[in-house]
């Protein structure tokens, strides 16, 4: 039997949920599913240029798996951008370092506990415009 996946850290969520091709309707698009270790995993070496052994630190995961989430993400990108697919971000065995919000209505991320009720974006109140994304997985 494997061993149990661990969570892999995310300092800061996606701003979006996902992309899609420019002029073409959601309604008639394929997906792909990109999770947020992967989002990260491409974050942190394309996006901040970190190399992938301190990548994979921050992550907490060694090289050899980060290297598996960085090409796993990779492939779906190429996958989306040559079959021209839709990418929505989400899932995957994930700890976020901080307490994250959004907005149901804007989309906004909002960080910190202090900060859940109401949304300074929209003037949205109450826990059932915001989601909690360190409940999802």
């Amino acid at each position: 039997m494997p061993r149990p996946v661990r969570n892999r850290k995310i300092l800061d969520p996606p701003k979006m949920a996902g992309f899609k091709p420019f002029g073409m309707p959601l309604c008639e698009l394929e997906v792909v599913k990109l999770q947020f270790d992967e989002y990260e995993s491409i974050n942190l070496v394309n996006y901040q240029n970190l190399p992938q052994d301190i990548a994979a630190e921050k992550m907490g995961v060694s090289r050899p798996t980060f290297t598996r989430i960085y090409n796993r993400a990779l492939k779906k990108i190429a996958k989306a951008f040559v079959e021209c697919m839709a990418i929505e971000i989400e899932g995957g065995n994930i700890e976020f370092e901080k307490q994250w919000f959004k907005c149901n209505k804007c989309f906004k991320l909002i960080e910190g506990i202090e900060n859940h009720i109401k949304c300074k974006g929209c003037d949205s109140f109450g826990n059932k415009e915001l989601v909690n994304l360190n409940s999802i997985k």
